[in-house]
């Protein structure tokens, strides 16, 4: 996803005009500012971000789904608000470990499909502010802190809401009890916008609006106009240098700054929700730090550090930012198993965050040994899964020389006759998540 701002001019999604219509409503082009391709650059090199789902529906512990997946009306469902009072938040505490982290941008769950809003609005009483005993704007110390701290903040924002009853409903949330003869799109579409304008107003600068349920009605007989351009154009006009992102499953359409793959590194399809065509806008893939978005009591299957190491590492690899989900608990905490995780990949990225940030996808696809990450004429071998003495580079660079990133000392190479080099391995510490080799080359 590092590509530089030259290989992303002129046309934003470089694909046929077909593959970026989702309706006929959308158009085919979208010539972006000079501020929106600084800011896709500025993206692109930041590489790392943690993406946090929190609402009340961390206060039943079972998930961001839970509305829809147990049947519960809508109705019941929002006496929790009522009792959401995370006495332990401090947005501070948050802030500071997600940047010891590394992580260079934090996106936040503004309303999710629940309908609950988690920021002062005045387009809705169901919002942190009005809506709960706590009455504080949890969005609004966490922006002023992202500002303070200098960590970019980005806006998740459903366009789905399985609880007002003018959402004209998909296939999601069907069982909320809502009366369905209310459905008002016109309506819903306005709240929706002065939400945002909200959003792009009362906060600061904010660095991209990550939308997420086009794919509610992509089973719709007659394909269902979101109006998405116009929505587009209202951000970049409210803020000119806000990207605007979209986790519809599909190839970008105009309008869209980057592209997001959901539980999958770009062209792979593991969870059944990745399998568009790669643009070459910046890429983002997001994935959960254990099982689920939001805070469920029992999934305590965390991801390891070495994982989530060899994750980040496989993304840069790809062109391809990590978006790292953590569920924060009810009563405003990070699950300390998130905390600890944040620490050791901060550890790893103290050490060697110069072959990851700024960074551009190696000179090949990723090998049974690992991938590797570009930077000028340095190209880094990530070696994460050795088997053997020697590994082959399949790089048509010229290599001047190698070393290892740890210490400098020389690293054997032999070139092949049939292309690519031979590395041989020194010793590798046992224990290690990603060995690094730094060759020095020209050309490619």
């Amino acid at each position: 996803m590092k590509k530089t701002v030259t290989a992303l001019c002129a046309a934003a999604i470089m694909a046929s005009p077909s593959a970026l219509i989702a309706d006929e409503n959308i158009p085919a082009t979208y010539t972006p500012t000079p501020e929106i391709m600084q800011a896709r650059q500025e993206f692109a090199d930041n590489g790392f971000g943690i993406f946090l789902h929190w609402g009340i529906y961390s206060m039943f512990a079972q998930g961001e789904w839970y509305l829809n997946h147990d049947n519960i009306t809508a109705e019941e469902y929002a006496k929790a608000a009522r009792g959401f009072y995370p006495a332990d938040f401090n947005a501070a505490e948050w802030v500071k470990a997600i940047k010891d982290s590394g992580a260079k941008y934090i996106t936040f769950t503004t309303r999710h499909h629940d309908g609950f809003s988690m920021f002062d609005t005045d387009q809705s009483d169901y919002n942190i502010v009005d809506g709960t005993p706590f009455k504080r704007d949890i969005l609004k110390e966490l922006a002023d802190e992202c500002h303070k701290q200098g960590i970019k903040l980005h806006l998740y924002y459903s366009h789905i809401d399985w609880t007002r009853e003018d959402y004209p409903s998909g296939r999601t949330g069907l069982n909320t009890g809502r009366d369905t003869t209310k459905r008002d799109w016109p309506h819903y579409y306005e709240f929706m916008n002065k939400q945002l304008t909200e959003l792009l107003t009362n906060y600061g600068e904010i660095g991209a609006i990550w939308f997420d349920g086009w794919w509610d009605h992509d089973e719709d007989s007659v394909p269902f106009n979101w109006q998405l351009p116009e929505q587009y154009a209202l951000i970049h006009s409210l803020q000119p240098s806000c990207l605007v992102g979209n986790n519809h499953h599909q190839t970008p359409f105009a309008g869209e700054d980057i592209q997001i793959f959901e539980r999958d590194l770009p062209g792979e399809n593991t969870a059944g929700l990745s399998g568009q065509a790669i643009s070459r806008l910046p890429l983002e893939t997001c994935q959960t730090m254990n099982g689920m978005w939001g805070y469920k009591i029992k999934d305590q299957d965390y991801k390891s550090p070495t994982e989530l190491i060899h994750y980040l590492v496989k993304a840069a690899g790809m062109g391809a930012n990590l978006l790292l989900n953590i569920g924060p608990q009810p009563n405003g905490e990070l699950p300390a198993a998130a905390l600890e995780r944040l620490k050791e990949i901060g550890q790893w990225m103290n050490k060697y965050g110069e072959t990851f940030y700024a960074t551009t996808a190696g000179d090949f696809e990723a090998q049974p040994w690992g991938t590797s990450t570009r930077k000028g004429n340095k190209l880094y071998l990530h070696v994460l899964t050795p088997d053997g003495p020697e590994i082959t580079v399949p790089t048509t660079a010229k290599i001047k020389k190698a070393t290892t990133f740890d210490g400098g000392d020389p690293v054997k190479f032999s070139k092949l006759k049939e292309g690519g080099v031979t590395i041989t391995l020194p010793e590798i510490p046992e224990g290690t998540a990603d060995f690094i080799i730094e060759l020095e080359t020209s050309g490619k």
